[in-house]
């Protein structure tokens, strides 16, 4: 046992996907005891051959069967130390009825999901609880053979394509020290929604990475997308200063500078935005990832957010209304990546 703080923790990942098994995943390879609780389709091949966890940077840890525990039980959440809400939005509701239902009254609750809504709307349904929001500023897809094979196939895996610290809420417990493991940093913030109002800015170049059907390094390396990543992020801005909010930024520049550092010239956005291409080159958005499995996405979430808001306060959203629209078709059809230009959006 190797877990820092000399504590082993019982955490249920709730709505164990990418995001979920990866940090499940490292926490159960430090010595936590982790439960997966989610879908037989994805656990199954887990609870069956183990799980490997790589990332761009060269992280790899081999995880044997035995180390983890897999169910769609939601009873499994009677046991938890710490509950981790990994599901899609729209299925946080459900979720946030099962651990009322299963969870201890004294088990934390942490939100590791996009979107502004999901830790109110898990705090209302848990009331007296210690819930808190949290911000994932990498993403995580499924390496090959994950999710599916035959039994004694490749083992399950999944690959983080781009870096950061994961943030939670500050509170009570020493939470961001006990969850920080080798591989995974874990901080506290004090301004956690002014963190999550900054990785919103970021994820909504998520619809724009799934309509151009690019990897996000080669759409990063096209001045034509990153302009129009920059006019969509500057709308964002102007409909959050109208509301009053305060993005904290989740990179090294000022959330006010990135637009401008977006419309760059090739040449000195690569030497001044450096680690904003620090990813796998063939990473794309999980919204890609969601249009390429025909899956619903989360656009409304996203886009939505900043369409609602600006209604609210008297600010247009062009761009995010015609990228939403883009995206609902993508979704009706069902045929992949639209692989569009930046002209037709």
């Amino acid at each position: 046992m190797s877990v820092q703080g000399g504590r082993s923790l019982r955490i249920v990942i709730a709505g164990a996907g990418a995001i979920g098994c990866f940090c499940g995943g490292l926490w159960a390879a430090a010595g936590h005891s982790v439960t997966l609780l989610g879908r037989p389709r994805i656990l199954g091949p887990i609870a069956q051959r183990g799980l490997t966890l790589t990332d761009f940077a060269g992280l790899r840890e081999q995880l044997e069967a035995r180390q983890l525990t897999c169910s769609d039980n939601p009873a499994v959440l009677a046991e938890a130390d710490l509950v981790v809400v990994a599901v899609k939005s729209s299925a946080t509701a459900e979720m946030g009825h099962l651990i009322a239902q299963y969870a201890p009254p004294d088990a934390p609750v942490f939100s590791f999901q996009n979107a502004m809504t999901n830790a109110a709307l898990l705090g209302q349904m848990l009331p007296g609880r210690d819930l808190r929001a949290a911000m994932v500023p990498f993403n995580v897809v499924p390496a090959e053979g994950a999710e599916a094979g035959p039994p004694g196939s490749q083992q399950p895996g999944y690959h983080r394509a781009s870096s950061g610290e994961i943030m939670i809420a500050a509170g009570r417990g020493h939470w961001g020290r006990l969850l920080s493991v080798p591989g995974l940093p874990v901080v506290e913030t004090p301004d956690i929604t002014g963190v999550q109002w900054g990785k919103l800015l970021i994820n909504l170049n998520n619809a724009l990475n799934a309509l151009s059907g690019l990897p996000l390094m080669t759409q990063l390396q096209s001045r034509h997308w990153r302009q129009l990543m920059a006019d969509q992020m500057a709308e964002a801005l102007r409909v959050m200063r109208a509301a009053g909010l305060k993005p904290v930024s989740t990179t090294p520049l000022p959330v006010w500078m990135s637009p401008h550092i977006l419309r760059l010239p090739n040449w000195a956005f690569t030497r001044i935005a450096a680690q904003m291409l620090t990813i796998d080159p063939t990473a794309r958005s999980s919204m890609a990832q969601d249009l390429m499995q025909g899956r619903i996405t989360e656009v409304d979430a996203l886009q939505g957010e900043i369409q609602r808001l600006g209604l609210a306060h008297g600010v247009q959203t062009p761009i995010c209304d015609v990228v939403i629209q883009l995206i609902r078709q993508a979704e009706m059809k069902k045929a992949g990546l639209p692989k569009l230009q930046p002209g037709q959006i």
